[in-house]
């Protein structure tokens, strides 16, 4: 039997998370967009049986999902239920990747089990697919761990994304323009989220919801303090302090649960991994 099947494959996680299950000596299914569309039933299957499936194919970037909602939801929310399908019928486990759900939070950090409300419709559709998974552990025994992810960043992020963003306005000399600096987000390098899907995968740690960050926030403007003091550049940082739709003010995820579960913690910290994406 095949070990694993990556979803999403082609992707910025999904692509990183192929190498790193190869390098351990798995043999993979690395499914991207030319292998098939996942909210085809045939597509699935077409699959021949393996050990854990890990799901990452869907639709990811929030602004997107407000003028495309309808296809977040189909492929988030449809992809996630053919998948579950396909372990049901094969005997698979799967660890899906998630996102933060949670809204404006009623604390921080922000545990697992805080209130989960969903503010934009690509979080609803992430929060929708988590409820298939409860439901396909509870049901049909199938084993699903959930895996909360926060501001995942790295090399390889598109450039829709901010840290990207920023990172190649430096390179240009151009002045570096924001909407708001004030939010803050916990980001998590990409390194360390592939390493938490390989242990989750691993261990077959069963029906579990993990956060999975660093711990700590940096607002807008200290992101672009951190890039710029890496990049040895002091740049004009214009702000329009315009706050975006439904924004949330700061986000820190409490990573306990994690470290206890999985025995897995962040290795590196906002400097480490905006060094590695300068080089």
């Amino acid at each position: 039997m095949t070990d694993a099947l990556v979803t999403g494959a082609g992707g910025f996680i999904g692509r990183a998370l192929v190498r790193r299950l190869r390098d351990a000596g798995q043999s993979v299914v690395a499914a991207d967009r030319a292998s098939g569309d996942v909210t085809d039933p045939e597509f699935w299957r077409a699959q021949t049986p393996v050990a854990t499936v890990y799901h990452l194919a869907g639709r990811s970037f929030v602004p997107d999902s407000w003028t495309q909602p309808a296809d977040f939801l189909r492929t988030n929310v449809l992809g996630t239920e053919l998948a579950l399908e396909y372990c049901r019928t094969r005997g698979a486990n799967m660890v899906m990747a998630s996102a933060y759900i949670y809204g404006v939070p009623v604390r921080l950090p922000i545990l697992e089990s805080d209130q989960v409300a969903p503010n934009n419709p690509y979080a609803l559709s992430k929060h929708l697919a988590e409820q298939l998974c409860t439901f396909a552990n509870r049901h049909y025994g199938i084993a699903t761990t959930i895996l909360r992810l926060f501001n995942v960043f790295g090399p390889g992020q598109r450039r829709e994304f901010l840290i990207p963003s920023l990172i190649e306005k430096i390179k240009a000399g151009a002045p570096l323009r924001v909407m708001d600096l004030k939010p803050k987000r916990d980001y998590v390098f990409i390194e360390d989220v592939v390493e938490a899907f390989f242990v989750a995968g691993s261990m077959n740690v069963g029906s579990d919801t993990l956060n999975i960050g660093s711990g700590v926030s940096f607002s807008v403007g200290e992101l672009i303090e951190v890039i710029q003091k890496e990049a040895g550049t002091a740049l004009p940082v214009l702000s329009s302090e315009k706050p975006r739709l439904n924004e949330i003010p700061d986000v820190i995820a409490d990573i306990t649960r994690s470290e206890e579960v999985l025995g897995w913690h962040p290795r590196f910290d906002l400097r480490a991994g905006v060094a590695e994406m300068l080089k």
